[in-house]
């Protein structure tokens, strides 16, 4: 599930694209390449503990805050479920129930908040947002959704590639569509993993230059690349890897005639596939609209991985809250 096209009206820091991974988590980009290696590990190892019939309660008694302003099912049920699994509990706070909604400010709201929770997802529209959460809480703060980054979707999606694949680095993702919030954090994660990662986008929808810039950066230290061009074929062309996104995210409802036209020649088709390799896989972050961005015989056919990918948005979730809620922290 995406958001609105980036149209930041208070600037994001440029610092949370590449600083150190600490207290919270806002971006693939600002974590180091050993800590996305480690995440996804953890993720390994509790989802087989899972599988296995065995508890593994790491943060027993602890309680997550979900701030979300925006509708949610993988990332909302996700959390949810795996605070619970790992021994602790979740509240969920919708902005239109708390005191946001008459206009008591992010500091106030986030410092109260700190006193009372252990961590706190925040799922909003504007990245400048997360970010002054995260300075004004004292407890961890985790970015669900951004209309600049999706980075909990795209670690779950590197963790379904290294599962299908047995690797990451080496491989190629093609990405087709709309250039939005989740290839933005598909392109920080590919370039931490060293995957070549190739975009088909049309004119006006490629993803953040800002991005790019500080990923390729990354790539040429860990030998991936970044490929983005207008040509749809051309990016799947012997890709591993075929993901796409919706067209018309939450918010762009009253551009969806022209969203269509432009991005009408970018669907993920029958015809498209076979551009990729065979054992190529499919991914689809979700919710998706058969017919519009990925036909019906793809998005359930036997190449497409889409179920085991929202599974995963358990599992990377709870490595998450387990890295986060594990270290030494002061609340107030």
């Amino acid at each position: 599930m995406t958001g609105r096209p980036v149209r930041v009206t208070r600037q994001a820091s440029l610092r949370s694209f590449g600083r150190s991974f600490g207290k919270d988590l806002l971006t693939v980009g600002a974590i180091p390449r050993d800590q996305v290696a480690h995440l996804l590990r953890l993720a390994e190892e509790l989802k087989a503990l899972q599988r296995g019939g065995v508890l593994h309660q790491r943060l027993a008694g602890a309680t997550l805050g979900l701030l979300f302003e925006k509708p949610s099912t993988r990332t909302r049920v996700s959390f949810e479920a795996g605070i619970n699994q790992l021994g602790g509990q979740a509240l969920f706070l919708s902005a239109r129930d708390i005191q946001l909604c008459r206009g008591e400010s992010i500091a106030d709201t986030a410092r109260v908040l700190s006193r009372y929770l252990d961590a706190l997802v925040v799922r909003t529209y504007d990245h400048a947002t997360v970010e002054e959460w995260a300075r004004e809480a004292t407890i961890p703060v985790i970015n669900g959704l951004t209309d600049l980054c999706h980075p909990c979707q795209a670690l779950a999606d590197l963790l379904t590639i290294r599962e299908k694949k047995g690797g990451l680095k080496g491989l190629k993702l093609a990405y087709v569509g709309d250039g939005n919030n989740v290839a933005n954090s598909l392109i920080e994660g590919a370039a931490k993993t060293g995957m070549t990662i190739s975009l088909g986008c049309p004119s006006g929808y490629e993803p953040d230059p800002r991005i790019v810039d500080c990923a390729r950066s990354e790539a040429d230290q860990t030998g991936g690349a970044i490929e983005i061009s207008q040509d749809p074929h051309a990016a799947v062309k012997e890709a591993d890897v075929i993901y796409t996104d919706v067209w018309i995210s939450m918010g762009q409802e009253r551009h969806q005639a022209r969203r269509l036209k432009a991005l009408g020649p970018y669907q993920l088709n029958e015809r498209l596939l076979k551009q990729a390799r065979p054992d190529a896989i499919v991914m689809h972050c979700l919710p998706a609209h058969r017919g519009q961005e990925i036909t019906a015989g793809v998005l359930d056919g036997p190449q497409s991985v889409v179920l085991d990918q929202a599974e995963n948005r358990l599992h990377m979730q709870k490595a998450i809250l387990v890295e986060l809620l594990s270290r030494p922290r002061r609340r107030s």
